[in-house]
């Protein structure tokens, strides 16, 4: 389905003055534009970036608070699978992808692509991006830092004839906020997005395979839209402390840890809340109380368990009636698949118990199991020469679009720092010296992988 619905001649985008000329000098001084950072790296003594040439940190980090803006949700932002805010998205991001150079198109499950060809074009792919949904209330960057510098590294790269394409992939859903079911973009990529899958509902009774139609793709395509690329990179924030612990840029991600969800059900009956007895009760909202302090305790008797309750949807809600339905959702990690399945299944059995004891029904849904997987070796390897000398190796704990994509096709992730730790919050943010630094990699990146494929 190429270019449908994507452009619009009269869209504005952000501040981008300066952005005309690669030979822009910010005033001395400025910690946008004129850095002088000088590191020890790999294969030469000195690296230094100082005036980086456009598009740098200034255009990423702007477009990426233009799209902050584009929500579903007043007074912050929330983009979920193939609403309208993500369409308005689309537009956008599309308009980018066109001004560097790419032929774009949106796929059967709603992914926004960008096409750099080489010098034979067809032959050979290098795709690049993230995810452009959100969670609730989100932040800037979480996803879309990964596909806004993808398209600043193709911009750089437009007009060279490189022995592979570029492809910019911006996912159409990672989070699973709209549907509770995470990496639908990334899982239709590689085969993973069954009928079941398609089935699943949204609070409003959409199913996701209506979604799809429902923004004028075609859902019956997505079984003949498995990639072909040749290797994946993803720049993301890290989501957490350990590189700004550590006073570094940037990271290489050597792993990331397997998650286990569940929606848990507990059922009781609904009654009035001044006339029935304590022991007359069985309250599906306390059986859910119990078991959510069972999986904080749980995860912190096991090391390096966490387990998370962060949702609950009580029914019918209100102040005066005893709760008859709770649904908790459940999510369980680890890097070891086995500490992380033990414990889920003790919570689980915990959750049987915790029912049996109030006189509830429970109804449990496992929805993911996924893996710790372990990036390509090559790739990172190909990473840490493009970077500086002693750039950490890091395992992400949060879920990225790499992991699913990562037991098909060749694939790595360099985390950049994120200031306080911060994530999934509006005051998530990035600082322009570490964008700076990391388009650095990708452009040496990129020119590696370019004579390894000559």
């Amino acid at each position: 389905m190429q270019n449908r619905g994507v452009y619009q001649d009269d869209v504005r985008h952000g501040d981008e003055r300066g952005d005309t000329g690669h030979n822009f000098r910010a005033p001395r001084g400025s910690k946008l534009f004129k850095l002088e950072i000088v590191f020890r790296f790999t294969e030469q003594d000195l690296f230094t970036i100082a005036d980086v040439p456009e598009p740098g940190s200034q255009t990423v980090i702007a477009r990426c608070r233009e799209l902050a803006a584009i929500s579903e949700m007043a007074g912050g932002t929330q983009r979920t699978f193939l609403s309208p805010a993500m369409k308005r998205c689309y537009e956008v991001v599309g308009d980018w992808m066109k001004r560097a150079g790419m032929r774009v198109n949106i796929d059967a499950v709603g992914n926004l692509r960008g096409l750099l060809g080489g010098a034979e074009p067809g032959k050979l792919v290098l795709m690049m991006g993230s995810h452009l949904d959100t969670v609730r209330d989100a932040g800037a960057f979480d996803g879309i830092l990964g596909v806004m510098m993808a398209i600043a590294l193709a911009e750089r790269f437009n007009g060279k004839r490189l022995p592979f394409d570029i492809e910019v992939i911006g996912f159409s859903e990672e989070e699973g906020v709209r549907f509770f079911v995470p990496f639908i973009g990334s899982k239709a990529l590689v085969g993973l997005l069954d009928e079941k899958m398609l089935a699943r509902t949204d609070s409003e009774g959409i199913t996701i395979h209506q979604a799809i139609s429902n923004f004028g793709l075609d859902p019956d395509a997505i079984s003949q839209m498995r990639t072909t690329a040749a290797a994946f990179l993803e720049f993301h924030i890290e989501q957490g402390p350990v590189l700004e612990s550590k006073g570094e840029s940037v990271g290489i991600v050597e792993a990331i840890t397997g998650q286990s969800h569940a929606s848990v059900k507990f059922i009781g009956s609904a009654n009035h809340a001044g006339t029935t007895p304590m022991n007359h009760r069985r309250d599906a909202l306390a059986g859910a109380a119990s078991f959510i302090l069972a999986a904080e305790n749980a995860a912190q008797t096991e090391d390096g368990v966490v387990a998370t309750v962060g949702k609950i949807d009580a029914y019918p809600n209100s102040s005066n009636v005893i709760p008859v339905e709770v649904t908790v959702s459940l999510d369980v990690r680890h890097p070891a698949d086995s500490v992380r399945l033990g414990a889920y299944r003790h919570l689980r059995q915990a959750a049987a118990q915790i029912a049996q004891r109030k006189k509830l029904a429970l109804e449990w849904v496992d929805l993911l199991d996924q893996k710790t997987v372990h990036l390509d070796p090559f790739l990172m390897s190909t990473l840490a020469a493009a970077s500086p000398n002693n750039t950490p190796r890091l395992v992400s704990g949060a879920g990225h679009d790499a992991m699913i994509l990562a037991p098909h096709i060749p694939s790595a992730m360099l985390f950049l720092r994120s200031p306080g730790g911060v994530s999934h919050h509006p005051s998530e943010n990035v600082l322009p010296e570490d964008v700076d630094v990391a388009l650095e990699i990708g452009r040496r990146f990129i020119e590696s992988m370019s004579v390894h494929y000559k």
